[in-house]
């Protein structure tokens, strides 16, 4: 029986470029903890979209020679074939400009506008298009030329004024989300990320604006089809769309699913999510979700990685050198989620050679092969002593170290905890020394358990190692001729020491993990 849903989200990702390794990194997380909570018995919604509105949309299609919905049907495929070659097991992928999406934005901000939290008014200010956000002059910055410029992407605003929006009360909900924070304190992630939505939120908030008029390229507001929803006003809406809301063929789902447990988010825009976001729900009179979790950026040289630096490599341009399961294994065991991480072309080959090859992999094949050479590549019958031996020992407390770990996002806990039972299988391996053990018949048993411990805490590392390494983990149980892994719906229960069959045949195949050497590789990072 499920345990009950376990629902989030990425963000909805612009159009405005395929994914490049940030954006990776931001959907092969949720995809981590997806695999996981399907293995750990819950109900697993994961949403992941395309934002398609607002205009700077507008303004690419055009420079292109396009309409703005063929420029962004042009893109699906780049997000979509990404995610494919990834291995991300989404559930719904939302785009903003689908009609199912238009009914969520309508149905949600007529309820506000119903419930009287919209008015309409002109702004006067500054905006910057590529951050699709107003500012106060007081926020902007000046570059060495003296003209204003955002104080987030660093390019020059336009000067908006007298433009006719219509507004949410943003202003009326400071001390409602304060107090939220306060009753609440694991809804912002990591701490930092909430120390500093705070002291935003205590320094007082200006209604939003949440429609523009002087384009169309948009979700017509209900109550005012002359007026488009802005792009924030629309995008954070496809979190709800994504489950069925407004969804009369996914009756129940809604309610089922919503509050999620996570959104996750780049740190860049946890204002949005932390702050307007929350507020909308207030207003609605929605639950609010769980925890919005900010990771940080991948950083190269110190800057953060970014189309416009010129620094974004594509994924498939790391697959091609380390393989999906080994560039996912990388990003979520090196990388702690929720800080920055510098990342370079030296420190991946460095971990998949320490981790996957020297480790994991050479464990699988030198066991694989002991076993082939000794029992005629038949999983041996282990003694009743067998039992007892300090892998076990390991073993048996690894589930609940893992899931708390998982249950936090704390990727880089979670595959050091699984990589602790590896390097012991190898110790262990070594202490026991198997080739001494074969040489006589008295210690005959005493080898059927080295070997039946070996092969079994393989198959345990394997279940573990699955949601990062979907393929490889696959790979090891098709070698053990196990069933399948991804199958598996009670992992505390899948990992109990003692339940590999003994007479399975054991194939010994190609490396795993071939080892890299550094300087045969012609691509680089940096």
């Amino acid at each position: 029986m499920s345990k009950g849903t376990y629902s989030f989200t990425t963000p909805i990702y612009y159009v405005n470029a395929a994914p490049h390794l940030g954006t990776a990194y931001a959907t092969i997380a949720p995809d981590t903890v997806a695999r996981y909570q399907r293995m750990n018995g819950y109900d697993v919604a994961f949403v992941t979209g395309m934002d398609e509105h607002g205009q700077k949309v507008a303004d690419t299609a055009a420079a292109k020679g396009m309409t703005p919905q063929d420029w962004c049907d042009s893109m699906e495929p780049a997000f979509r074939d990404a995610w494919d070659m990834l291995g991300i097991t989404y559930t719904d992928f939302v785009r903003t400009t689908e009609p199912r999406h238009a009914r969520s934005v309508k149905k949600f901000w007529q309820d506000l506008f119903d419930k009287g939290w919209c008015y309409k008014g002109s702004y006067e200010g500054w905006y910057c298009v590529h951050e699709e956000t107003y500012y106060a002059e007081s926020d902007l910055e000046k570059n060495e030329e003296g003209a204003f410029v955002c104080p987030d992407c660093k390019r020059p605003v336009q000067k908006a004024g007298g433009e006719e929006n219509w507004f949410f009360k943003l202003s009326e909900f400071q001390e409602p989300l304060l107090k939220f924070y306060e009753e609440h304190p694991d809804f912002i992630r990591p701490e930092t990320r909430r120390n500093e939505i705070v002291s935003f939120v205590a320094g007082g908030l200006k209604d939003l604006s949440i429609s523009r008029s002087t384009f169309d390229w948009g979700v017509p507001l209900p109550f005012d089809e002359s007026h488009v929803a802005y792009v924030w006003a629309d995008a954070l809406i496809a979190y709800l769309t994504g489950i069925g809301y407004a969804d009369d063929e996914r009756p129940g789902e809604f309610e089922q699913r919503w509050p999620m447990q996570y959104h996750f988010v780049g740190k860049d825009i946890t204002r949005f999510h932390c702050v307007i976001w929350p507020a909308m729900l207030m207003a609605a009179g929605l639950p609010i979700a769980h925890t919005v979790f900010g990771h940080g950026f991948l950083l190269t040289k110190g800057e953060k990685m970014s189309k416009s630096r010129g620094n974004a490599l594509k994924p498939a341009d790391l697959v091609k050198v380390f393989g999906v399961d080994a560039y996912r294994y990388y990003f979520m065991s090196d990388v702690q989620f929720g800080s920055d991480g510098s990342i370079s072309m030296e420190r991946m080959v460095q971990v998949y050679n320490a981790d996957l090859a020297n480790t994991w992999g050479n464990l699988c094949s030198r066991v694989f092969n002991m076993t082939k050479k000794y029992f005629d590549s038949k999983v041996p019958e282990a003694p009743a002593f067998a039992a007892e031996n300090p892998l076990r020992e390991i073993s048996d407390e690894l589930y609940a170290e893992y899931d708390a770990c998982m249950s936090q996002v704390d990727f880089t806990g979670a595959a050091a905890a699984v990589q602790k039972l590896a390097g012991r299988v190898n110790l262990y391996v070594e202490e026991s020394a198997p080739w001494n053990l074969a040489k006589s018949e008295e210690t005959a048993d005493q080898l059927k358990a080295v070997i039946y411990n070996a092969l079994e805490a393989i198959r345990i590392i394997a279940l573990y190692m699955a949601p990062f390494m979907p393929n490889t983990s696959a790979e090891v149980f098709r070698r053990l001729s196990l069933g399948d892994v991804t199958a598996v719906t009670d992992i505390e229960a899948a990992t109990a020491w003692g339940q590999l069959p003994a007479g399975n045949e054991v194939e010994i195949g190609d490396p795993l993990f071939p080892r890299l050497d550094m300087d045969a590789i012609d691509l680089s990072v940096e």
